[in-house]
Formats: structure tokens, sequence, C-alpha cells
């Protein structure tokens, strides 16, 4: 028979609260060549982000990806790191600390904050457990994704509902799987765009990268690919941009497979060459700035864009821990967490627990 785990700390009569999840891809604890390798090595063995046939992609992984990639992604990380680490690391902690700072301020019941990574530490096990652990009897995920892929988001699902299964008494749990096109993350970005041309000059064109995934996965059923045009679209007209002032593209392609496209770096250099002299490039399907944004966009393709004959590429930032950002999130997870408090009342039951007690239940 299957052994379950006990709710940590329960006891009767105890006052209920709801947790909120927090959860970003994850990051290596180091730029260092085993710190990359043993983030890669879990990282891509996921089914969720690699569909090939298992024994076959552990050939590839094993002989091929983890002998070669690691030195060179070690070094790229380092070119973004910190003296307090990880960019993507820095900027999701900062996002629960707001959280749970704004939740304290304005909600009339307890709400708890715990952030994960899919991959590496803070693991999904452990800060549910923590959440757990305070009392939280409702669990809110609120994966860091704005556009919904089975790659990144069903990701999180799948080692969410791995943990739940093997508790004893599991959280009442809702979700979110996208908000791409919520009015208030479109307004934010809206708004960090402006500000960033309120401060440096306007680009000609201003170009949309989103991380990009097989095209076999769009064909298999995966919204991600509509989902991040029609993030494009709302931005593009909450701008007032017309059609021939920005572009989208994505980013990130790894093998011979076919990607989404445009491809960034292809789209980028046509820019160039084609005598565009300035661009603005942000990436609307990062929450966090991360390696993907910092060395592969503000740096490595902005050398592209030089090298095609174009002058300046501007990098927007992702909206990180903004007060903006702050706002859209937290309102995302009050709308999804409205009437627990009436189920629940976060209240301590104490002649509750006398009765239990009374009836022979541990203290």
């Amino acid at each position: 028979m299957p052994s379950y785990e006990t709710t940590p700390q329960f006891e009767h009569g105890q006052a209920t609260s709801t947790g909120v999840l927090v959860v970003n891809l994850g990051t290596p604890a180091a730029p260092t060549a085993g710190a990359v390798r043993r983030f890669l090595r879990e990282f891509l063995s996921d089914p969720r982000v690699v569909e090939y046939p298992r024994a076959l992609w552990w050939l590839i992984l094993n002989l091929v990806i983890l002998v070669i990639r690691p030195s060179r992604s070690a070094a790229a990380y380092r070119k973004i790191w910190t003296d307090r680490g990880s960019p993507l690391m820095l900027y999701s902690q900062s996002i629960a600390d707001k959280l749970r700072e704004k939740f304290s301020a304005s909600v009339n019941t307890t709400v708890l904050v715990e952030l994960a990574m899919t991959y590496g530490q803070p693991s999904i096990n452990d800060a549910i457990d923590r959440l757990l652990a305070g009392g939280a009897r409702r669990l809110f995920v609120l994966p860091l994704y704005p556009q919904y892929s089975g790659t990144t988001t069903a990701a999180v699902f799948d080692a969410v509902m791995k943990k739940l299964g093997k508790l004893r008494w599991i959280p009442e749990t809702r979700w979110i799987n996208s908000y791409h096109d919520d009015p208030a993350f479109i307004d934010a970005l809206a708004n960090s765009v402006q500000r960033h041309w309120q401060d440096n000059p306007r680009g000609e064109t201003l170009l949309m990268s989103f991380h990009g995934i097989p095209k076999s996965l769009l064909e298999k059923g995966d919204p991600y690919f509509c989902q991040c045009q029609k993030t494009a679209r709302l931005l593009a007209g909450k701008l007032g941009l017309g059609d021939n002032e920005w572009m989208i593209s994505f980013q990130s392609r790894v093998g011979r497979e076919e990607w989404l496209a445009p491809y960034t770096d292809e789209s980028i250099r046509s820019l160039a060459r084609s005598g565009t002299r300035e661009i603005d490039v942000i990436c609307p399907g990062f929450a966090t700035d991360c390696l993907e944004t910092l060395e592969e966009i503000a740096m490595q393709n902005a050398e592209f864009f030089r090298e095609g004959g174009g002058a300046t590429l501007r990098y927007i930032p992702s909206l990180n821990d903004s007060d903006s950002h702050i706002e859209v999130l937290a309102g995302l997870a009050l709308q999804h967490v409205t009437g627990w408090e009436a189920a629940g009342g976060g209240v301590p039951d104490k002649s509750g627990r006398e009765r239990a007690i009374a009836m022979g239940a541990a203290r």
C-alpha cells in the first residue's frame, strides 16, 4: 500500500489559511559548469520539456548535451550574474516577498506566500510543505508564465499534483493557466514601454520576442503560439502602433527541429539589413529577466543587429518586481481565491479542538 505523508504540524481547531504558491522555471545555483549541468539534467529530463522517446533522449542528453552545453551556458550566466545571485531568482523572490506584504496589508484573511521553482531550489515540494505547516488548507498555484504551454505551465501542475498525491489531507486547490490577455497585464506591459520611450529615443520598430517551442507542439494542440499572438496584438493596440511599427518573433531555439517562427535572431538581422537603425525589443512572455532576456537579447542579439548594419538595439526590461507587476499578480490571485474565506473563515475553532481532545485526539 502507498504511504501518505502526514500534514505538517496539524492541530485540531487550527486556524486555516490560504497558501499562494508562486512558481518560476528555475536557475542554476551558481554560474559554474557543474551547477549548470545539474540544472540542465533536471530541466531537460522532464518529458514535458522534451517529448522525444525516453531512451533516445537519454543518450542525446547525457552523451552530447550535458557534455557540451554546461560550460557554454555557464559562461553566458556569468555575464548576467549579480553579487546576490541569479537575476531570475532575485526578482522571483522579491515578487513573492512583495505579494506577501500586499496580502498582509489588504486581505482580511491569512494568506501565506511561498516561492518555488519547477527545477532546482526552492523546490515545489518544500514550498508546499511550508505552506501546509503554516496552516494552509487552500492552495492557489500561480505560475509566472503569462502564456500557457505544456512545456512550462503544465510542468508546474505535474510537479504540484505529484506532491499533492502523496499527502494524506490534500488542500483544496485552484490554478491559473494563463493571463496572456488580462487587461491589467496588458496595461502594465504598455506602461513599461511608454516609460522606456520617455527615458530613451524611440526605435523605428518594436519587436516582441517570445520564447520559442517546437512547431510540432503547436500542431499537437499547445495553445502557446496563439496566446503569444494575442498578447502581442493587444499590446500593439494599447500602444496605438500601426502594422509596420511592430513585429513578433520567437527566440531560444535549439536543435535542428523546426520551431515557432519567425525566429528572433533572423528577424533582427533582417531589420538591420533592411536599413533599420534603431529597434526596441520587449519579451512579454518572461515575467522576470533571466539568461534569455539579459544575455540572449540585450547582449547577443544586440551584437547581431550591429553586425548587420543596425545602430542600436534597446532592450525593455521585463515587469520583474515592479509595483505594476505586483498589482497584476495580486489581482489574479484575489480573483481566484474570492469566496474561500467565507468557507473557512481562518479563525481557530477552539471549541472544535476541545471536542476533538475529549474524544481522544492527540493534542
